[in-house]
């Protein structure tokens, strides 16, 4: 153990712009892949009403978040054992190696689709490596006073990037796929050199143990339940899905067992990955169970939108499927703005009258626009939508800062790291359940009505009963990603069928006959996927009035800060807060600079 280098008068900015640089970056990156999904299938060829196919467009869209869920606390821990300015050092090299690697794709059909979900996978691990010590260089950099206002600006810029990748997929995407990774390498390229020659470690640390079979059973467990959830959304036999399929059941099942091994483990190591001991604070295990479930009912949200935009209302409205992409970004846009006015301004206030109000308050608001939407028409009055999607994004960013300002001040100092590890942990394990509990109902929902219209509208344009049987046969989640891909299956399903309907089948092979064909049993489906998000923001508003006047006695004399509270943020948008080291001197009860492996993000250790 060493003392800490003397931090320069401007390092602490040096720091601030090249985290929040690598920040911005990577959440760029994870949406701009979401948006651009259309054009990288058209650009390797590969074809989305194949069974086989479905695999690689789940993977594509989950591999990141999975790699970044599992790895991101266990990257934190590696960063006080070996330094966290070499661990982000590594994180930015590795993620714009990835972004080189993803624009070379030269390959078509299955093995593009695998060349591009290896190097997304690998790109989540440089990701991770980001996420876990970006926010403890600058707690490390900046004095107690400023760090708040430091961590806000990092996080907010993460918000930012999600939206800004929305956009730019939608512009860059049609003029080339490959262009969505490469915009990335030359800022990748430039902070991977600056970060090397000016960042540097400033706290002071204690070699931390690592709880390797904690690490490895957590990673096999939940790896195993995600990829069951994943391929459960997939057909099975004469199933529209695959959880009767016994992969898929010994994956769940199997995962379940791995981690109630990884539990058993965590209660008997002298220094675990999970303190499980925070579980018995009432107000840290309410709080985290309204955290988990808001976020798992929000979370599939954003994809459901872009089906809905991109697949149904757009096409409707005359736009050509190359211009979805980009308009789906924009008109998403309300979301984010309401996120970003009401998370600051709550925080701001949680910390004068509470949090309970703001938590509870933030899901109802939440759950009533989810049954606002289910009430919309699908081809909706816009400005209607844009101000559902606006209260939407209030409410969850009423709901963020309190809450985890709520979580983070009833865990004891010395275990505040662990606490925002597990936390961030969870929240990002929840949107990957998220998106597979959303494409379930969804599923479910489109099950009963879809066949039905499918052959009843084709029949109605002329196509041969037998014909227009087979064709309604379609899985449901082909059909979903058709939508998602602003494809129009019936020219390859019909093939020679075409020459023989009225006017050559113009009308069934035109932009706007398919998302009309579906706007109806879509609407069902979204009904049942909004109920089950209702239902979610209900009960964790239950959970929000446990956590007031619960346990205090172990809470720290000062709260959080508003840019506390606003790094909190960064949880929501896939950003993870871990085990901080603290600058020398910030230690309660001594000198050597480490507290319980650190204060959360912006919090004074004092």
């Amino acid at each position: 153990m060493s003392q800490a280098p003397e931090r320069g008068r401007h390092y602490k900015w040096i720091a601030l712009s090249n985290t929040t640089l690598g920040v911005l970056m990577v959440m760029i990156n994870q949406s701009i892949v979401l948006i651009a999904l259309p054009d990288i299938f058209r650009g390797i060829h590969l074809d989305p009403l194949d069974p086989s196919n479905t695999s690689y467009l789940l993977w594509m869209l989950m591999g990141f978040m999975v790699v970044t869920a599992v790895l991101v606390v266990t990257f934190g821990r590696l960063g006080d054992m070996f330094g966290r300015v070499r661990m982000y050092n590594m994180g930015f090299a590795a993620f714009t190696l990835c972004s080189v690697m993803l624009s070379l794709t030269w390959m078509q059909g299955s093995a593009g689709a695998l060349w591009l979900i290896g190097w997304r996978i690998l790109q989540g691990i440089g990701g991770a490596l980001l996420f876990a010590n970006s926010t403890a260089i600058l707690t490390d950099a900046f004095p107690v006073e400023q760090r708040g206002t430091a961590l806000g600006i990092n996080s907010l810029a993460a918000i930012a990037g999600s939206f800004l990748g929305l956009v730019l997929g939608g512009v860059l995407a049609p003029v080339n796929w490959k262009m969505i990774f490469l915009v990335s390498v030359p800022f990748g390229i430039f902070g991977t050199i600056w970060a090397y020659l000016k960042l540097r470690d400033t706290g002071l640390r204690q070699r931390a143990r690592m709880d390797w079979w904690g690490n490895v059973t957590f990673a096999v467990g939940l790896i195993s339940i995600l990829v069951g959830i994943t391929y459960g959304i997939q057909p099975y036999g004469s199933s529209t899905m695959g959880w009767s399929n016994p992969w898929v059941l010994t994956a769940l099942i199997g995962g379940a067992v791995v981690l109630a091994v990884f539990v058993r483990i965590e209660s008997v190591v002298s220094d675990p990955l999970f303190r499980l001991s925070l579980f018995r604070l009432r107000a840290f295990t309410a709080g985290n169970i309204a955290s988990l479930l808001t976020a798992l009912g929000r979370g599939g949200l954003q994809f459901m939108l872009i089906i809905w935009l991109q697949g149904i209302w757009l096409p409707l409205h005359g736009y050509s499927f190359e211009q979805t992409p980009l308009w789906a970004g924009i008109y998403m846009i309300p979301l984010t703005i309401g996120f970003l006015l009401s998370a600051p301004v709550s925080g701001w206030l949680s910390d004068r009258f509470g949090a309970r109000p703001f938590t509870v308050a933030g899901t109802l608001i939440t759950a009533g626009s989810f049954l606002a939407l289910m009430a919309l028409p699908t081809d909706f009055s816009y400005w209607v939508f844009a101000v559902l999607l606006l209260v939407n994004g209030l409410g969850s960013g009423l709901f963020s800062s309190p809450n985890r300002a709520e979580i983070m001040n009833a865990v004891p100092a010395d275990s505040r790291g662990a606490g925002a590890g597990m936390t961030a942990t969870f929240q990002n394990s929840s949107m990957v359940l998220s998106i597979g509990i959303f494409f379930s109902l969804m599923i479910a929902g489109l099950s009963n009505t879809l066949p039905g219209a499918m052959h009843d509208g084709l029949v109605q344009q002329g196509v041969p009963e037998g014909v227009a049987h087979q064709v309604s046969q379609l899985p449901p989640i082909a059909v979903l990603f058709a939508a998602f891909l602003g494809y129009n299956p019936f020219q390859q399903l019909l093939g020679g069928q075409l020459s023989g309907l009225p006017d050559g089948g113009s009308a069934v092979t035109s932009k706007q006959f398919f998302p009309h064909l579906i706007s109806e049993p879509f609407h069902q489906g979204l009904v049942v996927a909004f109920w089950f998000a209702v239902a979610a923001c209900l009960v964790a508003a239950l959970s929000s009035l446990l956590t007031d006047r619960l346990g205090r006695r172990h809470r720290v004399q000062a709260v959080e800060s508003l840019g506390s509270e606003l790094a909190a943020v960064s949880g929501e948008a896939g950003l993870a807060p871990s085990e901080l080291v603290v600058p020398s001197g910030e230690r309660p009860g001594g000198a050597d600079g480490v507290a319980g492996r650190g204060a959360p993000a912006g919090t004074d250790a004092s």
